[in-house]
């Protein structure tokens, strides 16, 4: 079925050209028929005239992926001036115009209808211009430049469709590669940064709050706000860089900390399972966003991180005491984890429970 979008300009011009050119030969042969006379040879050009510019007019419209606005009157005229002028002029005349004709049908009908129709006048063709022995190597010509010259019009429009498609479909993957960038680059800074902001912010206001009665504390809190922003400014280089390698037992670790210098009691349990990269990676940014949301949004006093393996999958668990103060409060990066999580193969679910706490829960590969 042909489309409706324009073939890039240097294949549809070369295309038009190369369509042209055969046109133009097929006419110059016509005017061989002037060998009748002025009568003749005028009517010969007149028709070929009329074959060539219905010819040219559907082979225009194909290379852009459309019919023409005059479709199928055009193709019935070209049929027309292909055909009657046998019966007004000397036989065999239509075998000058044929082919083109034969690249009309291919590209315009459906493929089957084209090569009966196609066959036809090939058949035709060889019936009018049998004249003898003497004279197959002419009538062999005629009839083989039928198929020939149809199926190089059909390729040529075609390759030049295809072409057109290809590019396209490269634009098309451009596109989706740079939306797809852009949501990995959202979808990191939300992430990693919300953890490390949050983590400056409560450190900044403990420091503040001890700075009068337990300067040492405090300075012990500006030291670790210090470390925090310095490991923001390398999450958004990895972020800047597409690298994303991170250790599930590391941000564990790193949660825990964040977790009891916030006052938050955190227990973990991690099984002793090696997993894939892609799961790990997974599992560690489920960690990370689950301490962001306990810090940010619950009123937790005790969390528990905990993994399990078990039928080829792994299985994280964050549990708090705290469940968010309103529906969807912890939910921003909820979407994002769960598209981490497909991307690896698993999934991921987030709800409160029945005794006023939240539950996290990842599954991935093991």
């Amino acid at each position: 079925m042909l489309s409706t979008s324009a073939p890039p300009v240097p294949a549809g011009r070369l295309a038009i050209v190369l369509i042209t050119a055969v046109s133009v030969a097929y006419t110059v042969i016509a005017l061989l028929y002037f060998r009748f006379g002025v009568g003749w040879g005028a009517a010969a050009g007149l028709v070929m005239l009329a074959v060539v510019g219905t010819h040219h007019l559907n082979m225009r419209a194909a290379l852009r992926g459309e019919r023409s606005a005059r479709f199928p009157l055009l193709v019935v005229l070209q049929a027309v001036a292909t055909y009657l002028p046998d019966l007004l002029l000397p036989s065999g005349f239509s075998a000058v115009a044929a082919p083109m004709l034969a690249g009309t049908l291919l590209v315009y009908l459906p493929l089957g209808w084209g090569c009966a129709l196609v066959g036809a006048a090939m058949a035709y063709e060889g019936f009018i211009l049998w004249s003898g022995p003497g004279l197959a190597v002419i009538t062999a010509f005629y009839v083989v430049s039928v198929p020939t010259t149809g199926a190089m019009t059909y390729a040529l429009v075609r390759l030049t469709r295809t072409a057109a498609e290809l590019a396209r479909a490269r634009a098309g993957l451009a596109d989706a590669a740079v939306l797809k960038e852009r949501l990995r680059i959202s979808r990191d800074l939300h992430d990693g940064l919300g953890r490390s902001l949050t983590a400056i912010a409560l450190k900044g206001d403990l420091a503040t709050r001890l700075l009068d009665r337990d300067p040492g504390s405090a300075r012990t809190e500006m030291g670790e706000l210090v470390r925090v922003a310095r490991e923001a400014a390398q999450d958004v280089r990895r972020v800047a860089r597409g690298y994303r390698a991170m250790s599930l037992a590391g941000e564990v670790d790193r949660g825990r900390a964040l977790l009891e210098s916030s006052g938050v009691s955190c227990q973990a349990h991690l099984a002793a399972v090696t997993l894939p990269r892609p799961s790990e990676e997974a599992l560690a940014w489920g960690v990370r966003e689950a301490v962001t949301n306990v810090l940010r949004h619950s009123r937790a006093t005790v969390c528990t991180i905990t993994t399990s393996a078990g039928g080829g999958k792994a299985r994280l668990e964050i549990a708090n005491d705290g469940a968010p103060p309103g529906p969807g409060a912890a939910g921003g990066g909820l979407t994002g984890l769960a598209e981490r999580a497909a991307q690896a193969g698993g999934s991921c679910a987030a709800a409160p429970t029945g005794d006023g706490g939240f539950v996290l829960a990842m599954e991935v590969p093991a």
